[in-house]
């Protein structure tokens, strides 16, 4: 192996290569975050790494846009392992063709599991939690959300519980997976 191979296959970060959203080669940093070996994910569809087809498509959507703008995307995400398990991800990617931001693309991928655990949300607290971050308080999320605002603090309180917080700016920290 040359030392950009070695490099590339020992990197302390997971590293994936891909054509129009197919793993070509991936490192063992990646593998081993996705729980199977190298070989395993060469010609693997992205899709079979994300939670559900609406996030695969979601991601598609908004990076595609990024992607063709700067050539670079990156956030912070939901991911699912061969095995089914979801875990949050840091993922960062440049695509080589961003005339055609999927055609090929280079992507780190970071395993965030032991800083922000997944934790299962209804749609509407999803709903709740991202307003909660947008700053809004629980009259506005319930005017927009055509709930009333008695109905926002609950959902808050069950966040709150779900998400081992005491208090809203606690809570709002752990969803930006903020050290605390």
């Amino acid at each position: 192996m040359t030392p950009m191979d070695l490099a590339f296959m020992h990197a302390p970060t997971g590293l994936a290569l891909t054509e129009n959203r197919i793993v070509r080669q991936c490192n063992l940093r990646f593998a081993e975050m996705f729980g199977d070996a190298v070989g395993v994910f060469t010609d693997m569809p992205l899709e079979r790494l994300y939670p559900s087809v609406k996030d695969y498509e979601k991601v598609a959507r908004v990076g595609g846009d990024s992607l063709r703008k700067t050539g670079r995307y990156s956030d912070e995400r939901v991911m699912r392992r061969l095995d089914g398990e979801l875990f949050w991800c840091r993922v960062r990617g440049t695509s080589l063709t961003p005339d055609d931001p999927f055609r090929k693309g280079v992507w780190s991928l970071a395993d965030l599991s032991a800083e922000r655990p997944v934790v299962e949300l209804t749609p509407r607290e999803r709903d709740v939690a991202i307003l909660t971050c947008q700053g809004r308080t629980s009259k506005e999320i319930g005017l927009q959300l055509n709930l009333s605002y008695r109905t926002i603090e609950a959902h808050r309180a069950r966040l709150l519980q779900k998400f081992g917080a005491r208090k809203l700016p606690e809570l709002v920290a752990k969803f930006s997976g903020m050290p605390l």
